[in-house]
């Protein structure tokens, strides 16, 4: 049943899967939900990131367990469902994992389809075998497995006997997964082992899985239980039964890349977010998004009307050089109006803006702050030449200073403002749990300040330079590690340097 609008009412329920905590393994049409929804009821292990992008009109609801504790009984979850659903909301019920794999969707779509309220199911990547495949274990491999069964550990407690046939598990040709199995683990190996499964056969427990706190356990059957309460390992896990396990020494990859267990908080505004977060999570780490501002930008400036008089144009950050081009196209000018004029550019990300709008920076400052631009400078003659800065209405005058002390006439064109963003509740939550919080300009130390932000004790924080750092400072917060380079990758590069650092004397 998926006709939108079919009660009358346009309100459907997607039932979205959102994979086992990897941000990477949403799918494109829950990203598009999300966006969309009036309302989203969300699990405990939906990625935080992905309700960063809802509306801000939108309701989120939290309707996650906790092992042994329901938030919220199932029941009362499908009957919220159905009661949004008929009210005409977009609703949006994000899952970990995959719906119909061991998540009771069928059980919400069931009561969805009674209610005859019309329902979307959106598939997900199930954990029996992300999990797996992050630990570096195949579920299946020809030469060691060619089939693999899923299996709960945990079944409905209603039920007067267990539907599973332990001695065909025993018996199965193949890998066994078992999901929720951490609690059961030592029963699980008994009974197997109880109905002739080799007690020498390969095991592995995978908590956490996907994420950057994904541990793994090894053993064998008759072993794992042990180990795994030896290492306190806690649920959601899963438990890999079968020969591919012995493949994990050679095909680890995940739990090996350089910031793997690392939570990393980033403040930066949310539209330059995104390619720090990519990066970051490539390198293994959870990232929790927590904008500390946002970009508001302005009407256009009049001096853009005339930008030819301008000999050079000075651009301080990528905002400034993506608006400045937006603002030409608004005029319905392009970059032949800067054909005589020279641009220069604080650092390689704002030259890098501009030539996603068609433009070359003719200087590009090395070091990503003002001083850095009036070094990179010094050899352009400025006397009597008039000079526009574009950039953020409030930011330091110290190129404004620079250049008007050499004879330029200097007009400063406001092109945006930062504005405070309040950190919303989950991203309270996550910054309990972070090891590393980052800064990139000293905008961001306020601006996360006012909003409630606070820096959780034993999370280093990292600056991408001396202008960020003394912001910092005065703010009673003491720096860890300092970007030598003063831009998004010198940031990276002096994160991933103190963790591996920090990594070699534990």
């Amino acid at each position: 049943m998926t006709s939108e609008g079919a009660n009358g009412t346009g309100g459907v329920v997607y039932l979205v899967g959102c994979g086992p905590g990897d941000r990477g393994l949403v799918t494109e049409r829950a990203v598009e939900l999300v966006a969309s929804a009036d309302a989203i009821l969300y699990d405990r292990l939906v990625p935080r990131s992905l309700l960063a992008l809802a509306p801000p009109q939108c309701e989120l609801v939290y309707v996650g367990k906790l092992p042994g504790r329901p938030t919220l009984p199932q029941e009362e979850i499908n009957a919220e469902l159905v009661a949004r659903g008929r009210a005409g909301q977009r609703v949006v019920r994000l899952k970990g994992g995959d719906p119909f794999v061991f998540g009771r969707g069928g059980e919400e779509a069931e009561a969805l389809a009674a209610a005859g309220v019309p329902f979307e199911v959106v598939p997900g990547v199930t954990a029996g075998i992300a999990a797996p495949a992050y630990a570096g274990i195949p579920v299946t491999h020809r030469a060691e497995a060619s089939a693999v069964a899923f299996v709960t550990a945990h079944e409905d407690p209603r039920k007067g006997e267990s539907a599973l046939d332990w001695r065909a598990l025993a018996r199965f040709p193949g890998t066994l997964v078992f999901y929720m199995g951490v609690s059961r683990l030592a029963a699980v190996s008994e009974r197997l082992r109880a109905e002739g499964r080799s007690p020498d056969e390969p095991c592995a427990v995978v908590a956490d899985g996907t994420r950057a706190t994904q541990r793994t356990v090894t053993g064998t059957l008759a072993t794992i239980a042990e180990r795994v309460v030896a290492a306190g390992l806690q649920p959601p896990a899963v438990l890999v039964v079968g020969a591919v396990c012995a493949l994990r020494d050679r095909l680890a990859w995940a739990e090996r890349r350089p910031l793997h267990g690392a939570v990393v908080v980033v403040t930066r505004a949310r539209p330059q977010q995104s390619a720090l977060a990519r990066r970051l999570r490539a390198l293994g780490a959870e990232v929790v998004e927590a904008p500390a501002i946002r970009i508001r930008p302005l009407p256009t400036p009049p001096e853009l009307a005339t930008i030819e008089r301008f000999g050079l144009v000075c651009l301080t950050s990528p905002n400034g050089a993506r608006l400045l081009v937006d603002g030409l196209l608004a005029q319905g000018r392009d970059a032949r109006a800067l054909a005589r004029t020279q641009i220069a550019a604080i650092g390689p990300g704002t030259a890098a803006a501009l030539a996603e709008r068609g433009l070359r920076a003719d200087i590009v400052a090395e070091r990503f702050v003002a001083e850095g631009l009036v070094e990179a400078l010094s050899d352009v003659e400025v006397a009597d030449r008039d000079v526009l800065i574009a950039r953020a209405a409030e930011a330091r005058d110290t190129l404004v200073e620079a250049l008007a002390a050499r004879g330029a006439r200097v007009t400063v064109a406001p092109l945006y403002e930062t504005v405070h963003e309040p950190l919303p509740d989950y991203a309270r939550d996550d910054l309990e749990r972070a090891t590393y919080i980052t800064f990139t300009a000293s905008s961001t130390v306020r601006s996360f300040l006012a909003g409630g932000g606070t820096v959780p004790q034993g999370a280093r924080v990292v600056s991408i330079g001396p202008i960020t750092t003394a912001a910092l400072r005065e703010a009673g917060i003491a720096v860890d590690v300092e970007a030598s380079r003063h831009d998004i990758d010198g940031l990276v590069e002096a994160l991933v340097a103190d963790a591996r650092a920090r990594r070699a004397v534990a």
